[in-house]
């Protein structure tokens, strides 16, 4: 039986593969979190692997407050590199597969045609230079598999669909930047895509082919319209007006354009991914 070790299953992208386990059946999970296993400390993390000897490791814990990283760059390094490298480090050379998630905030967003793999990486922010050491780092096991997404959202956690709702709820009008452009993601997509390439791999229908991948939904939109498709779906009133970046001062600067291109995923795992719009309408219906 697998063994399949997740960290940072509290979060939005743990609790969602925590869902889409269920349906999976056959494999031994063990999910963790900061209060059972924390893995910035190295020597924890070590004897854990050893005890535990997964034969996967899908790590979701991540530092991912874009702003506050800007003011306490060394803790979003402790958690999206160190931690990362803490794993890495302990499997390395093993037969473990490790899948481990990036950002699309590791571009500049100065593109105007969708980022592939090979696309150079220059990120903006603390946040993103962050996921992108994280990414060296995950890359020390030649086992490992890296996926990039963009503008995480689910039922679980914090995130934007939960802010705009709430905040729709209380005003009669919102601003929302609308020069800011690239692909919301459903976690709970994510994470079913993710298993499917788990499952796949165990059962030997398709090859485990090491590398980074894009993984977001189909479609391209703005922030405004993705508040205004929030707002329209939830039956809210609330107007959300279009504003330019430059008259919403944020700690973290942000990639103008990072709609990331997903032909390798598809292709190479075989993989049908939704179109945003109706990832959403999901969302919203398991919110009310």
């Amino acid at each position: 039986m697998a063994v399949i070790l997740i960290t940072g299953a509290g979060g939005q992208l743990g609790n969602e593969l925590k869902a889409a386990s269920k349906s999976y059946y056959g494999y031994d999970f063990i999910f963790t979190d900061i209060d059972t296993l924390d893995i910035t400390d190295s020597e924890r993390i070590a004897e854990y692997i050893r005890n535990t000897r997964p034969d996967w490791i899908i790590n979701c814990a991540a530092y991912n407050l874009v702003d506050k990283a800007e003011s306490e760059p060394e803790k979003a390094m402790l958690v999206n590199e160190k931690a990362v490298k803490n794993i890495s480090e302990v499997i390395k050379g093993s037969e473990c597969r490790f899948i481990h998630f990036s950002t699309d905030y590791v571009f500049n967003g100065s593109s105007n045609i969708p980022y592939d793999e090979n696309s150079v990486p220059d990120p903006l922010s603390i946040y993103g230079r962050s996921k992108l050491a994280g990414e060296k780092a995950a890359m020390i096991h030649n086992g490992t598999i890296i996926v990039r997404t963009s503008w995480l959202y689910s039922s679980f956690g914090a995130n934007f669909v939960k802010t705009i709702l709430a905040k729709a709820k209380e005003n009669e009008s919102l601003k929302v930047v609308f020069d800011q452009t690239g692909t919301p993601t459903y976690a709970a997509d994510l994470a079913e895509a993710v298993m499917k390439i788990v499952a796949g791999v165990i059962r030997n229908q398709i090859a485990f082919i090491t590398g980074i991948y894009h993984y977001s939904n189909e479609g391209v939109c703005s922030w405004y319209d993705f508040a205004a498709a929030i707002v329209e779906e939830a039956g809210l009133t609330c107007k959300i007006i279009p504003i330019l970046s430059k008259d919403y001062r944020t700690a973290a600067r942000r990639p103008f354009y990072s709609v990331l291109e997903k032909s390798k995923i598809k292709e190479n795992y075989n993989l049908n991914i939704p179109h945003w719009r109706p990832s959403l309408q999901k969302c919203i219906k398991l919110l009310r």
